[in-house]
């Protein structure tokens, strides 16, 4: 089998997928698979193809008319007509061909493939932008796509193009993985596919979890957490969708009834909001910024619980991280996310969705935090109870064996 793995340079479509990639190419790096990424709209001057191992990456550059202007062409069906003129001049061997997309706005690149090869064409939905902007408020998109196109604004006008643009895709290509049964019944609801054309996959993470006899007591004193703090922590991207704002709220309420308790925030983005919102209690609460993964893991070692209050996920790869790291999980009820941790491995608080908004209760979820930071052995019961639910569901063995049935299947009716 040929597989082409396409990534975008585009900041929107770098959610979790880098780590989608990696451990997609190593799932399948025993396969009798030749593997290639080839990364779209790359910022190098040129086109390039590096290997890394047994893996090809293709390096496509934004196309250049030099003879008009020297800016960057715009209009995407030229750029993806020189991608495919690219992969028609270099693609040799044509025998199961397959091209996997992670990116949303392709419709026009599978199209125009599949007019040019004889393949098979994969798209894994890891996001779709209504979804960002609304924060997963579905009322609020259905709503949207019932009002008159001259009743809305630029901005909703755009989002309603862009949601049809990836509607198509999705048309398009043979089959479709959804990393949860959620975006599975969305797929089926609101953009009308057929149950056989979609497959759930979820995302898998290879076992990284330190050693039990690191010296907890040393990591906690080079994190500056004290013998008898309780340690909360947040992993993730600093944006709306996450629930951060949330999580500052409740944990105030959870200093109420336990002083001695930090939060440490762990994710890059702009954090000017969220010092505000926790400017009463800025001793209590830490700014991580963006950690190397040897870092994160330190914190896994020696937080007390993690907190996922995220408002939409396809997937959650930071509570499967927390589940391998035996870490006890409170989250939030959100899409994808919902079906990733049960009650044996966390406490979950479900979302409140209005027409217009989503919210989370900040008293439900002080509450949860509350009950694992003041019953601490039914909370490591949780976390070793997250560790085998990550072992039977989410570990790089089982994705790589999802994965490649999966391809196989491709195949399957062929004759």
């Amino acid at each position: 089998m040929n597989l082409y793995l396409f990534n975008d340079n585009d900041s929107a479509a770098r959610f979790g997928i880098g780590t989608y990639l990696r451990e997609l190419t190593n799932a399948l790096a025993d396969a009798d698979i030749r593997v290639h990424v080839v990364h779209l709209h790359d910022t190098r001057p040129e086109f390039d193809i590096v290997k890394s191992g047994q893996v090809e990456h293709w390096h496509i550059p934004e196309a250049r008319n030099r003879n008009t202007f020297d800016g960057a062409i715009r209009d995407v069906e030229n750029y993806f007509r020189n991608v495919v003129y690219l992969l028609r001049l270099y693609i040799r061997d044509t025998n199961d061909l397959v091209f996997h997309f992670n990116y949303n706005l392709c419709y026009m690149l599978a199209k125009k493939l599949k007019e040019a090869f004889d393949c098979k064409t994969v798209t894994t939905i890891h996001f779709m932008k209504w979804a960002l902007a609304m924060k997963g408020n579905l009322q609020k998109l259905q709503a949207l796509k019932a009002k008159p196109e001259n009743l809305m604004s630029p901005f909703e006008q755009a989002l309603c193009t862009t949601d049809e643009y990836e509607g198509s895709l999705y048309t398009e290509v043979d089959r479709v993985i959804a990393l949860s049964q959620y975006t599975k019944r969305l797929l089926l609801d609101e953009y009308r596919l057929a149950p056989d054309r979609v497959s759930v996959i979820p995302n898998g993470l290879a076992d990284t979890r330190a050693g039990k006899e690191a010296d907890r007591a040393s990591l906690r004193s080079k994190w500056s957490i004290s013998d008898n703090e309780r340690l909360i922590l947040f992993v993730g991207r600093l944006h709306a969708v996450k629930g951060l704002t949330y999580l500052i709220r409740a944990f105030r309420k959870v200093l109420e009834t336990i002083p001695d308790c930090r939060l440490v925030i762990a994710g890059s983005g702009n954090k000017g909001k969220y010092l505000e919102e926790a400017k009463d209690i800025f001793q209590k609460v830490s700014f991580a910024g963006l950690l190397e993964k040897s870092e994160l893991y330190e914190l896994y070692r020696i937080a007390d619980t993690g907190v996922v209050p995220s408002l939409f996920e396809t997937f959650g790869y930071v509570a499967v991280e927390m589940m391998m790291h035996e870490l006890p999980v409170v989250a939030t009820a959100a899409s994808g996310l919902n079906e990733i941790i049960d009650a044996t491995c966390g406490l979950k608080v479900p979302l409140i969705e209005y027409p217009d908004r989503m919210e989370v209760d900040t008293d439900l979820l002080a509450e949860k935090m509350l009950y694992l930071l003041q019953h601490p052995v039914e909370a490591k019961q949780m976390g070793q109870d997250g560790r085998k639910r990550y072992e039977a569901c989410y570990s790089g063995d089982v994705f790589q064996r999802n994965m490649l049935r999966f391809y196989a299947s491709l195949f399957e009716n062929n004759g």
